[in-house]
């Protein structure tokens, strides 16, 4: 069978620089990867970083042995053609197309027919992409090995995080993005928070310390933001921080009642589990938590939290459903939770 895993285009590239604080732009090529192979595939067996439900229903699923896309009642690999690259991240801009993020091999934006495939070549900060956003004027943010890219449906404009808390050199892999009610960007990386407000990059701090290993920050319903990585879980409401745990917090989420869910590592070395036929399993590993913060508590100084464990393996990304079920991402695969059972999905 002929292969479509090579690029039979050429890349055009016209680059221009700017010396607006660090950052460049770069006007890219059109290429079209066409994949008409249809794949149906058992699901992801390697790791499972991210999830997305469309507009029509179908969850798609980010993995390290391609993207899957499910609609209900079968799967499929659409990027086995395409692309033997790891894949960490999944978005669906307003336009209805699919972006996915790779470990090395850029990004690929996909239209339901084909794909294009963007990497540094083309002014892509760096080919490991572990997170992306688009902001309210459809801006489509990427975060990198090598800082932040931002494209405006024609060319790149880079951002790196040059100087960190108290002057030193910040680690430039970006783990996280958004945009907040006022219209500020943050981004956490692997060495600090930070806000950005369109001119200036702030390092964001707490008690005079910044925060370490940020991996993920989201903005609740209530504009709080919330923060995640090697210090814990914290919430940051109108100048005030709370901590709700110490422990490593890898993916934050809200859910549609507004309960915040976290995947973490688990606070005790022995722990009962709920294994998939709801037999309870006493481990010794340490392991990783899906925990539930119950929205009417989260003010209480000592809010409701539920903590779920999965047989084994760590967790990624998490996703609530249409119908009200909970799906996370994990090093095996993914699975639902229902409120009671854990599944192993699809």
């Amino acid at each position: 069978m002929k292969s479509y895993s090579q690029i039979c285009a050429l890349f055009l590239i016209l680059v221009f620089c700017t010396c607006c604080k660090g950052q460049n732009k770069t006007y890219l090529p059109k290429e079209n990867i066409k994949s008409n192979d249809i794949v149906i595939s058992p699901g992801p067996k390697l790791i499972a970083r991210n999830l997305l439900q469309d507009r029509k229903g179908n969850i798609w699923i980010a993995a390290f042995d391609g993207i899957f896309r499910y609609d209900g009642k079968s799967i499929i690999n659409i990027t086995s053609k395409v692309s033997s690259a790891r894949f960490f991240s999944v978005l669906e801009d307003r336009r209805g197309k699919l972006w996915f993020g790779s470990v090395g091999s850029g990004i690929y934006c996909y239209d339901g027919k084909s794909f294009k495939n963007f990497t540094t070549k083309q002014g892509l900060a760096g080919n490991e992409v572990t997170c992306i956003y688009e902001d309210k004027t459809g801006n489509i943010w990427f975060g990198t090995d090598g800082g932040v890219s931002r494209y405006d449906g024609k060319s790149f404009r880079n951002f790196k995080m040059n100087v960190g808390f108290q002057g030193l050199p910040d680690n430039n892999d970006v783990n996280s993005i958004i945009e907040d009610k006022t219209g500020k960007f943050w981004f956490g990386t692997g060495g600090n928070a930070y806000v950005y407000d369109g001119k200036t990059f702030t390092v964001f701090t707490h008690d005079s310390k910044p925060f370490a290993n940020v991996r993920s920050i989201i903005e609740d319903k209530k504009g709080n933001i919330w923060l995640g990585g090697s210090d814990g879980l914290w919430r940051y409401s109108g100048g005030t921080f709370t901590n709700f745990t110490e422990n490593f917090v890898g993916y934050v989420y809200e859910d549609k009642k507004g309960n915040i869910w976290t995947s973490s590592e688990s606070a005790h070395d022995k722990s009962w589990t709920l294994s998939h036929d709801k037999t309870p399993t006493l481990s010794r590993d340490k392991g990783w938590t899906l925990s539930r913060y119950d929205e009417k508590s989260l003010s209480d100084k000592k809010p409701t939290v539920t903590e779920i464990k999965p047989e084994k393996g760590m967790i990624c990304g998490i996703l609530q459903v249409s119908d009200g079920s909970i799906w996370f991402a994990a090093s095996d695969g993914v699975y639902r939770y229902d409120g009671s059972n854990i599944t192993r999905r699809p």
